[in-house]
């Protein structure tokens, strides 16, 4: 039987952004400052392939996976990289970290957990499939899901299995975990709730489609997206629909949170914000031909690459500014301190201001 969780990761500076969408509750970094529009590029950095995951940020060093399956350690002040390692396949996975570690999955199936100032290998794990989904730490204990159908928790230590749970179809979703349950789309179109300790099943929820949309949860409703055009809103304890909106075609992007609102794109090329209560649509506003990546929150403005890094009001959806850089089928911004941070499509990483 697996061991207790831990209370407690290790605290986070106020600067960091250790997980995609900032934090592992998916927060969408309502907290982070500064999502000011940025006047020029301070540095960029060639990673030599394209970026299809989400960088992250601790104690000033951003951390980059790239699709030729080399991760890069980028120190900020300077623009320069620290180190790079090379993982067994391609990329899509967006790092997680922990402590001194960074953790992500690679095409081959293997997780690994990387030294961040060294840039040595820690320990690796494996899925019988590719893992395109971002770690989720908690209590010491590393989630993730696979291709392989499977979800898996590993001890963020030493990456020895815990337990691991068959689901009915490939995992590209990036669990949300709480306390007690886990949250997961799954290509089956089932919303998955398993209990963290065992990882069985309490409850299971059917869409009309596949999921690769990320979880939120907001007080006691998940909320996520699935490829039969509907955005939903579910209660976390029973997986009952409380709500759910159609939007003009398949939601790959991930919701933000902030307060009572939650913000996601849609195929169709629109951004819209509901009301999680209620499901009542707040604004709606078109920025692309096609939005999958995932919404950031900052300082009162949503962020999002889509055809460039562009951001918008959060009460109303007006545009606040745009810049040409970015342009990204998943990626994610990084707010943090005076700059944003972009990896984009082309295998180049900007630091704006």
């Amino acid at each position: 039987m697996p061991g207790p969780l831990k209370s407690s990761e290790p605290a986070q500076s106020d600067a960091d952004w250790p997980a995609l969408l900032h934090d592992s509750s998916r927060t969408g970094g309502q907290k982070i400052r500064a999502a000011k529009a940025p006047e020029h590029v301070r540095w960029h950095v060639r990673v030599g392939s394209s970026v299809r995951s989400a960088p992250v940020l601790q104690a000033g060093v951003l951390y980059v996976n790239s699709m030729a399956g080399n991760l890069h350690a980028i120190d900020v002040a300077k623009g320069r990289q620290n180190w790079q390692f090379q993982a067994a396949d391609h990329i899509h996975s967006t790092p997680s970290l922990s402590g001194s570690k960074v953790l992500f999955g690679c095409d081959s199936g293997k997780v690994y957990a990387v030294d961040c100032n060294s840039g040595k290998q820690v320990w690796e794990t494996s899925a019988a499939a590719e893992v395109w989904t971002s770690p989720v730490i908690r209590g010491g204990v590393v989630f993730f899901g696979s291709a392989d159908a499977r979800v898996y928790a590993v001890d963020v230590d030493t990456g020895r299995k815990r337990w691991s749970q068959e689901l009915g179809g490939r995992v590209y979703s990036s669990a949300y975990v709480g306390e007690r349950h886990l949250y997961v789309g799954c290509g089956d179109g089932k919303v998955y709730c398993l209990d963290v300790s065992s990882g069985k099943t309490v409850w299971s929820t059917p869409t009309g489609n596949g999921i690769d949309s990320s979880p939120a949860v907001a007080g006691d409703t998940v909320l996520i997206g699935s490829q039969d055009f509907f955005f939903y809103a579910l209660d976390a304890k029973t997986g009952a629909v409380r709500w759910k909106y159609e939007t003009g075609l398949g939601i790959s992007s991930s919701p933000a949170v902030s307060e009572d609102l939650a913000v996601v794109g849609s195929k169709d090329g629109f951004l819209y914000a509901f009301e999680v209560p209620t499901g009542r649509l707040r604004w709606t506003i078109q920025i692309s031909d096609v939005v999958t990546a995932p919404a950031v929150i900052g300082n009162g403005l949503v962020c999002i690459q889509a055809g460039g890094t562009q951001a918008f009001d959060l009460a109303t959806g007006s545009v606040a500014w745009r810049a040409g850089l970015g342009g990204s089928v998943q990626s994610a911004p990084v707010l943090a301190g005076d700059a944003i941070y972009v990896a984009t499509n082309d295998g180049k990483v900007y630091a704006l201001e």
